[in-house]
């Protein structure tokens, strides 16, 4: 089975415009993400992919894959798809396709072995989704963060940007998980994903899962524990970032 990643990036963020190139410790933030993917060692290709070409730049720049593709993707699965089709590697139907998403600065090469493993073990499972424990009822309510809810197989049910699910008192032990931006897909469902018509509760949430299950089809998760890992998705979270970063065992091995 051939495993290949693809990170999307574009400029034209609509809450941070820009936000791949927004300094991080002195780096951009695709650095940091690309070169944490990086240490993930079962790669068989790992490629950035933009329809910018500021981003090119900075990719071509660091000697990394950079695989240029259409500006009218409004979703980043849409990009993944065209970018993976580009690769130059022959993917066969079952093969993997991971989209490690471009705001994830902190993320560790063992979230991305976490979001494969339900893909070696079960052969029914088309799609995963890394989702991460909350424990803190203050990212629980942030609606930056996006939320699953699960059945007992581990199949999402719903993915919201409001506190799901709902209780009248928070605590850990409610199991609530939000979406971390890693993904893994079989190369034929992803192809498939990107036949369907975007869906209703995809577009009111600004959330691709929602289209696999509001079309019939089955998301698995791919459990993680709670991490302080912040996702950046505004200008205020970069100095999130910086502050965690510099204590982060992975700072000064990239």
């Amino acid at each position: 089975m051939k495993t290949v990643g693809i990170i999307p990036a574009r400029m034209a963020s609509s809450r941070f415009p820009g936000k791949p190139l927004a300094k991080i410790l002195g780096r951009p933030m695709i650095e940091h993400v690309f070169k944490r993917a990086q240490m993930y060692p079962e790669w068989n290709g790992l490629f950035l992919a933009t329809c910018d070409r500021e981003i090119e730049a900075e990719g071509k720049k660091q000697g990394w894959p950079v695989i240029m593709t259409s500006d009218k993707h409004t979703r980043c699965l849409e990009r993944v798809s065209e970018a993976a089709g580009k690769c130059g590697i022959d993917l066969a139907p079952n093969d993997v396709v991971v989209c490690v998403q471009g705001d994830e600065p902190m993320l560790e090469p063992n979230m991305i072995a976490a979001a494969i493993t339900p893909l070696e073990k079960d052969a029914s499972v088309n799609c995963t989704v890394l989702a991460m424990h909350i424990v803190d009822e203050e990212l629980w309510r942030n609606p930056d963060t996006v939320k699953l809810v699960h059945n007992m197989k581990g199949d999402v049910l719903y993915t919201s940007r409001s506190p799901i699910p709902h209780t009248n008192k928070f605590t850990p032990e409610l199991n609530a998980r939000r979406i971390y931006g890693i993904f893994a897909f079989r190369w034929h469902f992803l192809k498939t994903f990107n036949t369907l018509e975007p869906s209703p509760l995809e577009i009111v949430e600004s959330c691709d899962s929602n289209r696999i299950m509001d079309h019939g089809y089955l998301q698995r998760i791919a459990p993680y524990p709670a991490r302080k890992s912040f996702s950046v998705d505004s200008p205020a979270d970069l100095k999130l970032v910086e502050a965690s970063l510099e204590k982060d065992p992975l700072w000064g091995k990239y």
